[in-house]
């Protein structure tokens, strides 16, 4: 059996701790959970390599924000990436 400390993910929240830390970040606006649902919709209706940037742009417009604000701003990029495939046709 393997060890669940090294399964996929399994590092994440301590990942999650160490880089907010480490960026001064409030570990309390980082929803994981939110994040990874809206970085599977953008690779899904957009493509995989529009996460890493569409994360990026969201974050640059979250900087500063209240968390309402930001749940605003994830709200919009889901549905940016959601309406992507009747947008770009």
């Amino acid at each position: 059996m393997s060890d669940p400390r090294r399964a996929p993910g399994a590092d994440l929240p301590l990942w999650v701790d160490h880089l907010t830390d480490r960026l001064g970040v409030e570990r309390g606006l980082v929803d994981v959970d939110r994040l990874l649902d809206l970085s599977s919709e953008v690779a899904h209706s957009v493509a995989r390599p529009a996460v890493p940037v569409s994360m990026f742009v969201a974050g640059l417009a979250a900087a500063g924000r209240t968390p309402d604000e930001i749940a605003a701003i994830l709200a919009d990029v889901e549905a940016a990436a959601s309406a992507w495939d009747d947008e770009s046709a």
